[in-house]
């Protein structure tokens, strides 16, 4: 149950119904929350009591006064407060917004790196030899299943930590993804492979006493009982990176955990040329496998590879040749 956060400003109520309103289409809007409040306190701060007072500069010094270096974050924050006074424009509480100043130009974006198997493997070798420390029981096992997992599922991160036990259903091989990043569950299938490497787990965990396996006990324990969290596995991820000595492109950004999320959804489109099938065709249903609103969403993790250029080159060549003896005389 979300704790609700107290607005005090004069803009508070106003402000936790554009969060209801948002949050009634499907929306989180946690990190929106908190962006948010920032402007609740500073405008409590300066004791800005009407609406009157809310001027673009006003609204600029606030946007100053908080430290954004990089323009994504800048921006992040400049479009929260805009949906905002859109939201209030709309509903007659605001002639027209006071949000004025533009967005920054992003000077860069961020490449991801395409884990390809070789890389992969190396990384769950790896996850497998780390010594249980702190208490910890079965360390490396269990980092091992979360890679994978996070791999060969392609799911966030935050899904992974918040599995439960009941929410692996061995006999259909299927996980059921509850509280996702648009409040809407799903399920999602999984292999062979990754059935018997969730089924290991699973045995392991009746015998771990640090961690109870009841249907409520988080699926990814090391110690008290409580699930880990997603920072601790990046740091781990991290800490692993360097140990790997991967050859990074020229362009590609150092590896992100999110970017075995990223290598997935490239895995699954090499896939479908490989194999003969239409990709545009099938996005809709990767789309909805990976939990997005939209096939948008899901487009932003199809970065080029070798070896999708590769397949794809290969389409095109069939395609041509094809074309080609039904224009051309024999």
């Amino acid at each position: 149950m979300r704790s609700p956060t107290r607005f005090r400003s004069f803009l508070g109520p106003d402000i936790e119904q554009f969060l209801g309103y948002k949050r009634s289409l499907g929306r989180r809007f946690d990190v929106e929350e908190k962006a948010l409040a920032l402007l609740d306190a500073y405008l409590l701060r300066k004791q800005i009591r009407s609406f009157s007072q809310v001027t673009p500069t006003v609204v600029d010094e606030f946007l100053l006064s908080r430290p954004r270096p990089h323009p994504r974050s800048y921006n992040h924050l400049r479009c929260t407060i805009g949906r905002l006074f859109a939201y209030l424009v709309n509903h007659g509480r605001l002639v027209a917004t006071p949000l004025r100043s533009p967005p920054r130009r992003s000077r860069y974006e961020r490449t991801p790196f395409i884990f390809d198997r070789a890389s992969i493997k190396k990384l769950l070798a790896l996850a497998k030899t780390l010594p249980d420390k702190g208490g910890t029981i079965g360390r490396g096992d269990t980092y091992f299943v979360i890679f994978a997992v996070l791999y060969g599922l392609g799911l966030r991160v935050g899904e992974v930590c918040r599995l439960r036990i009941k929410d692996v259903d061995l006999p259909r091989q299927l996980l059921i993804i509850r509280e996702t990043k648009f409040y809407k569950s799903r399920l999602v299938p999984f292999g062979p492979k990754l059935g018997a490497l969730l089924a290991k787990h699973l045995r392991q965990r009746e015998t771990a006493s640090t961690c109870p396996a009841q249907d409520e006990s988080p699926l990814f324990c090391l110690r008290g009982g409580r699930a880990i969290n997603p920072c601790t596995i990046s740091q781990t991820f991290h800490a692993l990176i360097p140990k790997l000595h991967l050859e990074i492109p020229l362009g590609i950004s150092y590896p992100h955990l999110h970017d075995l999320r990223h290598a997935f959804a490239v895995g699954v489109l090499t896939r479908w040329y490989r194999l003969g099938l239409d990709p545009q065709a099938n996005l809709l249903a990767l789309s909805t496998f990976m939990g997005h609103v939209d096939v948008s969403s899901t487009a932003v993790y199809l970065s080029t590879t070798p070896e999708l250029l590769e397949q794809a080159n290969r389409r095109y060549k069939a395609f041509a040749a094809a074309t080609l003896r039904e224009v051309l005389p024999s």
